[in-house]
């Protein structure tokens, strides 16, 4: 097995498990039915966490399988999966080598994740690679501000929240990085929400998007 020793962050892990469920009631649950509507066959969910996507996805999906570095995310997810309404399997692995086959799913999931990642041109790649020809990229991300000031402040911001948040960068431009991975954007929806109380309201996109 690779080793995932560089991916664990067991106090972020235990305090996401909270936040999570806080987050979902303020309004995150809404946006996840909304990136994963209309999904079909098979799905690779890149950095699943503690499964939170799990119910929500539609019963035309045939088989999600989630990879989840992170140990006691992982752990939560295996028991989210057993109460999911489709067939989840959940695996140990990471973003940059994802665990399974070439050209394997119609459909790959990035949610609340990307931002996290040290390398997101390479875990795109990945994505590429595991996608069919026809497949499509669902993502739902928080991102940098279009608003200069607010942006500036991410960006002074961003190092303590990595240091604190398992790596989390939240002034990415996560839209450049897919089209620059060669993925061509077919729904781009950005909305601005607070999924924390102590956390100011900033902006996040979901849409969808193909290989070129």
């Amino acid at each position: 097995m690779t080793d995932l020793s560089q991916f664990q962050h067991p106090r972020f892990a235990r305090m996401y498990e909270r936040m999570s469920a806080e987050s979902e009631r303020r309004g995150t649950a809404m946006y996840r039915d909304r990136a994963l509507a209309g999904l079909t066959g098979r799905v690779v969910e890149v950095g699943a966490g503690n499964g939170m996507n799990f119910s929500h996805y539609p019963n035309t999906v045939t088989e999600v399988v989630a990879v989840e570095p992170e140990d006691h995310l992982r752990g939560l997810a295996e028991r989210a999966a057993a109460e999911a309404p489709v067939p989840v399997r959940v695996l140990a692995g990471h973003a940059l080598a994802l665990p399974v086959e070439d050209d394997g799913f119609d459909a790959a999931v990035a949610s609340l994740v990307l931002c996290s990642i040290s390398d997101t041109s390479a875990a795109l790649a990945e994505i590429r690679r595991v996608l069919k020809p026809d497949g499509e990229l669902r993502f739902f991300e928080h991102v940098r501000s279009e608003k200069p000031w607010f942006g500036l402040l991410q960006d002074a911001f961003t190092p303590i929240q990595a240091r604190a948040a398992g790596g989390c960068h939240p002034n990415r431009d996560t839209a450049a990085a897919i089209r620059a991975a060669g993925f061509d954007i077919e729904e781009l929806d950005r909305v601005y929400y607070a999924p924390l109380r102590f956390y100011p309201r900033h902006a996040h996109i979901l849409g969808r998007a193909r290989p070129r």
